[in-house]
């Protein structure tokens, strides 16, 4: 495989580990909420459910195995009310615009396009979440926050 696809078959594998991560971290974050913020958060769910599944394609085509979900994930902080809840899903969000906006580097064409879209849905929900945006949203090197880690943190 060339340099180029390695690079990215990573970037498509650690999108897809981000992705696994938001959904589990979206099951925490629809037990502490309710009403209309529960629905923007099955919401999200169902998009990164989306998401997933099309990245475990993508990896295939690009003939990769797609990397497995984790049966369980550490949280960031604690997470005990609705609240703390929001402020989760706004940080599931900042890591998962940050694995696209990698993903975005290393893809080209159509799978580029595709990344760039899902940057720009993460940075939308982390805006309804958080109440506000960051300047480089999925740039964590500009925003001057901690990049995401290399491992899926729900």
């Amino acid at each position: 495989m060339s340099e180029a696809k390695d690079r990215e078959l990573r970037a498509l594998q650690a999108a897809l580990a981000a992705e696994h991560a938001a959904v589990y971290g979206y099951g925490v974050v629809g037990g502490r909420i309710g009403g209309r913020q529960r629905a923007e958060a099955l919401t999200a769910y169902d998009a990164h459910r989306a998401r997933r599944d099309a990245l475990v394609r993508e990896v295939k085509d690009l003939g990769g195995r797609p990397v497995a979900a984790s049966a369980g994930y550490a949280l960031p902080f604690a997470v005990p009310d609705a609240a703390a809840a929001v402020r989760f899903a706004a940080e599931l969000e900042d890591r998962v615009a940050g694995v696209y906006a990698d993903l975005v580097r290393a893809a080209g064409g159509g799978r580029r396009a595709l990344a760039a879209e899902a940057l720009r849905e993460a940075a939308v929900r982390a805006v309804r979440w958080r109440g506000g945006s960051v300047a480089f949203p999925g740039l964590a090197e500009r925003a001057g926050t901690a990049p995401p880690s290399a491992a899926p943190t729900a």
